[in-house]
């Protein structure tokens, strides 16, 4: 697994900062920040929730 994130397309949400943060958090101005390009296999469950509950769709979740 692997994530990617559109910092442009973020509205500031939180939702991945709350289902995964060990892997995302969030800026100054809310805007989330990629902390773990490939998170470990105990983040994965909210890693998959933060991307299928982003309104903005700017996290996506890559199952390689």
């Amino acid at each position: 697994m692997r994530v990617t994130v559109d910092s442009e397309r973020c509205v500031g949400a939180g939702q991945c900062a709350l289902n995964a943060p060990e892997v995302f958090d969030q800026d100054e101005d809310g805007i989330v920040v990629l902390l773990a390009r490939e998170p470990r296999e105990a983040d994965a469950e909210g890693v998959r929730a933060a991307g299928d509950l982003c309104p903005s769709g700017s996290v996506t979740v890559h199952e390689d």
